[in-house]
């Protein structure tokens, strides 16, 4: 069992990091983790005295995270700040877990994270359709397209056989 002056001290090795690290790290702009604290999709980060903002590897992480849904998956930020809090709330429940507790605070607790996961999953679910369905559409463009070339080379290949 940690005391607290075991966790201060615990505390005092976590890296820290100044904006400009945490940018040049994650390849986004100081000016887009000052939008992202601002919208709340990062917590705001401890300060140095001269109010320079630090930055932990959990930090870093969530920006990794945020940039991934943004880049990778499209996602708009409204859909990013869902899926963060709801990894929050999950992350939440695990850290403060304890076996001590009553079964139904305990079916409680499974409940909330059940219920985070899901509404990451419907996020999810519902940019997985979108994509689904604009795949369907190029797929169906490919093949007209597709057809009306094999229909041109085909006159192309008659024109070139009746001028023989």
């Amino acid at each position: 069992m940690s005391t607290p002056a075991s966790e201060e001290q615990a505390d005092t090795k976590v890296a820290r990091y100044q904006i400009g690290e945490v940018a040049d790290r994650t390849g986004v702009t100081q000016r887009t983790l000052r939008f992202y604290e601002e919208k709340g999709l990062l917590r705001p980060p401890e300060r140095m005295d001269g109010g320079f903002r630090l930055y932990s590897d959990e930090d870093v992480e969530r920006i990794e995270y945020i940039r991934r849904l943004q880049q990778y998956l499209g996602f708009t930020l409204a859909e990013i700040k869902e899926m963060v809090e709801a990894e929050d709330l999950r992350q939440q429940i695990i850290a403060t877990f304890r076996p001590d507790r009553e079964l139904p605070a305990r079916l409680d607790r499974v409940l909330r994270a059940a219920g985070a996961l899901e509404r990451q999953l419907e996020v999810v679910d519902h940019k997985v359709e979108a994509l689904a369905e604009m795949q369907e559409d190029l797929r169906a463009k490919l093949e007209r397209v597709t057809t009306r070339r094999h229909e041109l080379e085909e006159a192309i290949a008659q024109q070139a056989a009746e001028t023989k």
